[in-house]
């Protein structure tokens, strides 16, 4: 065994633990979205009592719903692109498309409704993981011409 090989090895692992971890995190994230906006068209987890959260947070829902399309139109996004996410297909445009979702996940959590931060934050860390892994897919866009 040459030490080029011992060395190589640790590096070699190294690498098959990163892209496992972002296989897992890539299909736990698109799990999570693609049932929470399948549940925005079925219902199927019961909603937070409203007398639980804060007024803000309830507030902000009460105009989301009231618009007719919005909560529909979110839930509709999630769906996609979660079902992308665990399929492994088109995984950047999945990520670009959540980004401003995962944003107003974080900022809702942050400014109106406390009680979700920790898997605001969670979700934030997945999404910033997975872009980073998927950066040089990103890189070409990002060049200015």
């Amino acid at each position: 065994m040459s030490a080029t090989t011992v060395i190589a090895a640790p590096a070699a692992r190294k690498i098959a633990v990163g892209r496992y971890a972002t296989i897992v995190t890539r299909v736990l994230i698109g799990l999570l979205f693609a049932t929470t906006g399948l549940n925005g068209f079925l219902n199927f987890m019961p909603a937070p009592d409203p007398s639980t959260m804060a007024p803000a947070g309830v507030a902000f829902t009460a105009a989301l719903y009231a618009t007719g399309y919005m909560l529909q139109l979110a839930s509709g996004v999630q769906l996609v692109a979660g079902v992308l996410l665990v399929a492994g297909r088109f995984v950047p445009l999945a990520l670009a498309i959540l980004a401003p979702m995962v944003v107003n996940i974080f900022l809702i959590h942050v400014f109106l409704e406390p009680s979700g931060l920790g898997i605001a934050i969670v979700v934030v860390a997945a999404e910033i993981g997975l872009a980073w892994a998927y950066r040089d897919k990103f890189r070409p866009m990002l060049q200015a011409r």
